[in-house]
C-alpha cells in the first residue's frame, strides 16, 4: 500500500490486536504511552488506551480497519483538499510505502565513531559541493549518493549518534550546514516513516540539494543582517528554478529529489511557491521538505536573528499544522524527533544545563542528557552522564524548560570536541 499518511479514527472499543494507533484524542503527554504511537499487541494495550481516550486515530497503512469508523472532522485531510490552481502532479509515489519498523541495532556508544566519520564526509562534500557549483561544475548524482549513504546507515543503526555528532558541529557556513541538517533530518524522517533505505537515501540527497539554486544567488543577498525589500524577496525565489536548473543540467532524475528541490517552499495551504500547491498536490518529499526546512531554519543562527529552541521550533511547526504544513505529518516529525530533540540544550529542576544526548523511546520526556553547569550555571569542571529514567542518584533531576543554543554562554562542543 502506498504511504501517503491516510488514518482513519476508530473508537477504541473498535480497536483490534495487529493495529497501529498514531494519534489519541489527547496529548500523549497526559498519558502513559510514548509519542511515537502504540503498536496493539494485546487487549491489555487497548485496555490501557480506554483509560485516556475514547477513539483514537489508526494507521490505514500498518494494519486493517473496523467497520465502525468516525466521519473525520474537517480539519483533519485525508485527501487532497480542493487546490486554487489545479496544476498536474502524479496522484502517487509508489516507492513511498512503508515497509519497516526500524529499531537500533546498535548501542549509541558503540555507533558514535562510525556516526562521526559519516558525518565528516558528507560535511566535506557539502562543503566542496558548493565551491564547485560556483564555480559552474555540474553535480555527480553518484557521488551525492555516495557521500549520503554512510549517514544513512549509521542512522539506520542508530537514531541518535548522528544527530548527537551533528548537533557539534562546526558552525561557519549556514549554507552548507543547513544542506547537511536537512539531510540528516530527511534521513531520520524517512527512517521513521518506515521507507525503504534506497528510498532514505534519496531523501537524504534530496536534503542536502534543496537548496542548490541558492548558489547562483549573491552571497550579500543571502546573509543580509536586516530584511529584504520585494524585488530582493523576488530574487531569492528564484533559487528554487535555478535549483531544477542545475540538476536538468547534471543529470539528477531521482523523483524524490525533484520533488523536494521543486515543492519545498510550497504550502499545504496553497500559499508557498512557485506553483501555489495545495494539499497532495505537493508530492509527499515536498511536504516532508517543507517542515524539515522552516525546522531547522529556525533552531539555526541567522544574521537576522538568534536560532530558537529546537522544542520551539517543533510548537511553533505545530501551531502551522493543517495551514502552512500538513498536520499528520507535522505530528509525524514530532514524533521522530522526541519532545526534547536529541542536542537539544536543556534546563533542569536543581538548576543545572544539560544536553540531550540520547532519547529514551519509552518515555520520550526522560531522556538520557549530559549536565554540563552547576546550578550556578557556571560549567562543570567535567560533564555528568545521567539517564533521567533510571537515576541512581537521590537527587532526582528532571528538565524543567529547553533553552537556545548559546545560553548561559554554554556550547556543548567544549565539553566533547578536544
Amino acid at each position: 500500500m502506498v504511504y501517503d499518511l491516510v488514518e482513519r479514527r476508530v473508537f477504541v472499543a473498535d480497536l483490534e490486536v495487529g493495529m497501529y494507533v498514531s494519534r489519541l484524542d489527547c496529548e500523549w503527554s497526559d498519558t502513559t504511552f510514548p509519542i511515537q504511537g502504540v503498536p496493539i499487541t494485546s487487549q491489555d494495550d487497548i485496555d490501557r488506551l480506554a483509560k485516556f481516550c475514547k477513539f483514537v486515530f489508526v494507521d490505514l497503512h500498518r494494519q486493517a480497519t473496523p467497520e465502525r469508523t468516525i466521519m473525520r472532522p474537517s480539519h483533519v485531510v485525508a485527501q487532497a483538499p480542493p487546490a486554487p490552481a489545479a496544476k498536474p502532479r502524479p496522484a502517487v509515489n509508489p516507492r513511498l510505502v512503508a515497509r519497516h519498523a526500524y529499531r537500533d541495532s546498535v548501542a549509541f556508544d558503540d555507533e558514535v565513531p562510525r556516526a562521526q566519520e559519516a558525518f565528516e564526509g558528507v560535511a566535506r562534500f557539502a562543503e566542496h559541493l558548493v565551491d564547485d557549483l560556483r564555480q559552474g561544475r555540474a553535480i555527480e548524482p553518484g557521488a551525492v549518493e555516495k557521500a549520503v549513504r554512510p549517514m544513512v546507515a549509521s542512522l539506520l543503526r542508530s537514531s541518535d549518534a548522528f544527530f548527537w555528532i551533528e548537533s557539534l558541529r562546526h558552525r561557519d557556513s549556514y549554507t552548507y550546514q543547513h544542506a547537511v541538517g536537512c539531510s540528516t533530518l530527511a534521513a531520520a524522517f524517512g527512517r521513521h516513516m518506515g521507507f525503504a533505505d534506497d528510498v532514505i537515501v534519496s531523501l537524504a540527497a534530496g536534503g542536502l540539494l534543496m537548496d542548490v539554486g541558492k548558489v547562483q544567488m549573491p552571497e550579500e543577498l543571502l546573509s543580509r543582517d536586516g530584511p529584504l525589500n520585494d524585488d530582493e524577496w523576488g530574487l531569492a525565489r528564484q533559487h528554487v528554478g535555478e535549483g531544477m536548473a542545475i540538476l536538468d543540467h547534471s543529470g539528477v532524475v531521482d523523483p524524490e529529489v525533484r520533488d523536494m528541490v521543486l515543492t519545498h517552499h510550497e504550502r499545504f495551504d496553497g500559499s508557498g511557491y512557485p506553483g501555489g500547491l495545495a494539499g497532495n498536490e505537493i508530492p509527499l518529499p515536498g511536504r516532508m521538505a517543507a517542515i524539515i526546512d522552516t525546522y531547522h531554519a529556525m533552531s539555526s543562527p541567522r544574521p537576522y536573528r538568534p536560532a530558537v529552541s529546537q522544542h520551539l521550533a517543533l510548537r511553533q511547526l505545530y501551531a502551522g499544522r493543517d495551514t502552512a504544513f500538513q498536520g499528520e505529518l507535522v505530528e509525524q516529525f514530532q514524533a521522530c524527533l522526541g519532545v526534547y530533540p536529541t542536542g537539544s540544550l536543556v534546563e533542569l529542576n536543581t538548576g543545572e544545563v544539560a544536553v540531550v544526548m540520547v532519547q529514551n523511546q519509552a518515555r520520550r520526556l526522560q531522556p538520557r542528557v549530559a549536565v554540563l553547569t552547576r546550578a550556578d550555571k557556571g560549567p562543570r569542571e567535567d560533564f555528568l552522564i545521567v539517564d533521567l529514567m533510571n537515576q541512581a542518584d537521590p537527587v532526582r533531576r528532571e528538565i524543567l524548560r529547553t533553552l537556545p543554543a548559546g545560553s548561559h554562554g554554554i556550547d556543548p562542543r567544549e565539553f566533547f570536541i578536544q
